[in-house]
């Protein structure tokens, strides 16, 4: 049978994106999988040997039950290892109600310039007069102004949605031009809500936009979401996206949710007419480190505007009410070697939020980070050096081990100089080659996933001192040269 490997775990599988194995059911496939690749067991299941809760098997489209594990399979059999990225109800027909009722698409009226600009649609039999003009009526929320975000914006705004709301927190930086095509140079520095109004008044200056520079939080989502007809999921973190869910869930409003990594999208709706939520497909967030995030482990340039222009071209038939949406389903589009394959998300019962007997019921001041492990541990302090701290310390030749936990690739874009290379699921096996009496400092991009390694370590009994390197090596590198290593 064929175990296919989702991207963001193919680098505890020798980076395969494709095994076959020889074997007649799920758990002895995977039994030799392990064998293969023993590092990837901490990843797939708990210390009690249960699948962790952000990870889904797939059985040939279907999703994989507890009775289904020893069940003999044939030959042809196809395998998805699918974690969740830091994204079943009936299928919607065109004949399905819009989320626009007919007295509001009734308030709208067009001038000649308008029916001009969208000709295109208004020729359309499935959009016509009555769909452009529930599209003009629309009030959508964009929340995250980045990537996906620049692809979904720029559509909507020409597609004629008639209220947008974008909301970020964060400024247009150099590293994001790569792929968020809304900004430019000139904009490096600005706040992307600014940024990407005054770009989209270019695009059409007779809708209405609102910048909300807020990040999202349990205090603010409900507020932020209220009176909305549809809420886009364009962020690129664990504790905004299960926010978001929470609060569409709580408010009754249908979302659009998209993720990318590397070279793998994936888009969904969730939450529309009775569907699942996005916590009936992960119920929880994986801990740090685990699974990385787009923002460390890198997209393919065009991959955001793939998956961007796909949730808009949702969002837009949610609007008109037409076509089949991806409700009760999820798209995935693996760019690399173009694939791309739709399985099915069926509401689960015991959903803490959308089952039949929800535990969440408000929106929580649950701590994303606390529960993640990123934050540091009050009884055991997780210690740091500083960039400026630890540069001194190797200019003074002081004993350290420094332990670099990044990915092959990041570390080809800056090399950090005399470091040894151990990866997370790696450092409980592999602490005899630390010397408990020298410090040692753990070293990832953004200071968090080597407190995750830190902490791996403790629980494995290692004794001697451990230090993390405050804000990684993204913050060091105005001291050291990444071609050669040296210090400034």
């Amino acid at each position: 049978m064929k175990i296919y490997i989702s991207a963001t775990l193919r680098n505890f599988f020798g980076n395969s994106a494709q095994i076959e194995i020889p074997a007649s059911s799920v758990r002895k496939a995977l039994a030799i999988l392990l064998d293969m690749y023993p590092d990837a067991g901490k990843v797939l299941f708990d210390d009690n040997n249960k699948l962790r809760s952000f990870i889904q098997i797939y059985v040939n489209g279907k999703n994989l039950l507890d009775a289904l594990w020893d069940t003999p399979l044939s030959e042809e059999t196809e395998i998805l290892l699918l974690p969740a990225i830091a994204g079943g109800a009936p299928v919607v027909e065109s004949s399905t109600e819009s989320i626009i009722s007919d007295a509001r698409r009734k308030e709208v009226s067009f001038d000649d310039s308008e029916v001009e600009r969208f000709g295109k649609h208004l020729m359309l039999k499935e959009i016509g007069v009555k769909g452009q003009k529930r599209i003009k009526a629309a009030r959508v929320v964009v929340v995250g102004a980045g990537a996906l975000g620049s692809a979904v914006i720029q559509y909507l705004a020409a597609a004629g949605v008639g209220t947008i709301k974008i909301i970020d927190n964060s400024e247009v930086s150099l590293d994001g031009l790569q792929n968020q095509v809304l900004y430019g140079t000139r904009d490096i520095k600005r706040p992307k809500v600014a940024s990407a109004k005054d770009r989209i008044r270019n695009v059409n200056k007779s809708i209405v936009l609102e910048a909300e520079k807020e990040e999202i939080s349990a205090d603010n989502v409900l507020r932020l979401i209220e009176g909305y007809d549809l809420v886009i999921d364009c962020t690129d973190n664990y504790k905004s996206r299960y926010l978001i869910n929470d609060a569409c869930v709580l408010n009754g409003t249908p979302l659009v949710f998209g993720a990318v990594y590397q070279f793998e999208g994936r888009v969904g709706v969730f939450n529309l007419n009775g569907g699942p939520c996005y916590r009936c497909l992960f119920k929880e967030p994986p801990p740090a480190g685990l699974v990385p995030s787009c923002a460390s482990g890198g997209t393919i340039s065009p991959l955001p505007g793939i998956i961007g222009s796909i949730q808009a071209n949702e969002a837009l038939k949610l609007i008109i009410g037409v076509g089949e949406v991806l409700s009760g389903k999820l798209l995935i589009i693996d760019s690399l070697y173009l694939k791309s394959k739709i399985i099915q998300v069926q509401r689960q019962s015991d959903c803490p939020i959308c089952g039949k007997n929800p535990t969440i019921t408000d929106i929580e001041e649950f701590d994303y980070e606390d529960f993640c492990g990123l934050k540091e541990n009050n009884e055991i302090p997780v210690e740091g050096f500083t960039p400026e701290e630890l540069a001194k310390k190797i200019d003074d030749g002081d004993p350290l081990t420094i332990i670099d936990v990044r990915e092959p690739h990041e570390r080809a874009i800056l090399r950090f100089p005399n470091a040894i290379v151990i990866p997370i699921g790696q450092l409980a096996r592999r602490q005899k080659e630390l010397d408990p009496n020298k410090d040692t400092v753990f070293i990832c991009k953004q200071g968090k996933r080597s407190i995750l390694a830190i902490n791996t370590l403790r629980e494995a009994g290692y004794t001697g001192p451990l230090y993390n390197l405050k804000g990684g090596v993204d913050a060091m590198k105005d001291i050291m040269f990444s071609h050669e290593g040296a210090w400034l």
